[in-house]
């Protein structure tokens, strides 16, 4: 019997650190739904809380199974103590200052100031669930919104490719800056995945080793 060719993908493989579900189920249904270019192969990692991030980050990137490693996570509120923290430990490790600027993906307060941008300008003040499970409810039809894996899957079933489209207007009109009320970096992100020139990867990963 012959040997199985291996196989090799010519895909550009990116693993994304998701700091919980919700941004584990986000990205997930993204990818779904084939939004960002096909040169790209990504693959999730679920850190399960924000504070398993920097240990999930520095195991992926020493693995060597990816060009890129990148995470995606909140800020919460001021004065954004874990989420200064992860930034400094992936600095660290990489010995470089503002590395983190170039891999962290960030949602200020929340990730849901990301997802509600598929039905709304309308600016998240706040993480609390409890204030933004109105808001929710309204676009989503999800009540009482606790970050419940089954309610995240719900609001999951409301994005679809025409209000990806919505959300990318959105977010672009958004501050950049990780410690204003309201920003995100996540423009930025998308328009990689969405171009055809892949050497965003190569820039990245040479900041990163300066």
């Amino acid at each position: 019997m012959a040997n199985r060719i291996p196989f090799f993908s010519n895909k550009h493989k990116i693993c994304v650190i998701c700091e919980g579900n919700e941004e584990y189920e986000y990205f997930k249904r993204l990818i779904f739904l084939g939004v960002w270019n096909n040169k790209y192969a990504i693959s999730l990692v679920n850190a399960g809380g924000n504070g398993n991030i920097p240990a999930r980050y520095q195991d992926r990137y020493q693995n060597g199974s990816y060009e890129l490693v990148l995470v995606f996570c909140d800020t919460e509120k001021k004065p954004y103590e874990q989420y200064e923290d992860i930034k400094r430990k992936i600095n660290e490790f990489h010995g470089v200052d503002n590395a983190s600027d170039e891999v962290v993906i960030f949602g200020n307060p929340c990730t849901m100031q990301i997802i509600s941008k598929h039905w709304t300008s309308k600016i998240l003040k706040t993480p609390a669930k409890a204030v933004n499970a109105g808001l929710i409810k309204e676009y989503t039809k999800v009540d009482n919104y606790k970050g419940r894996a089954d309610q995240i899957n719900r609001i999951m079933e409301y994005i679809t490719k025409e209000n990806y489209l919505e959300m990318r207007k959105r977010v672009n009109e958004l501050l950049l800056h990780d410690s204003i009320v309201g920003s995100t970096n996540f423009k930025r992100f998308i328009d990689f995945l969405e171009g055809e020139d892949v050497r965003w990867i190569e820039n990245i990963n040479n900041k990163l080793e300066m």
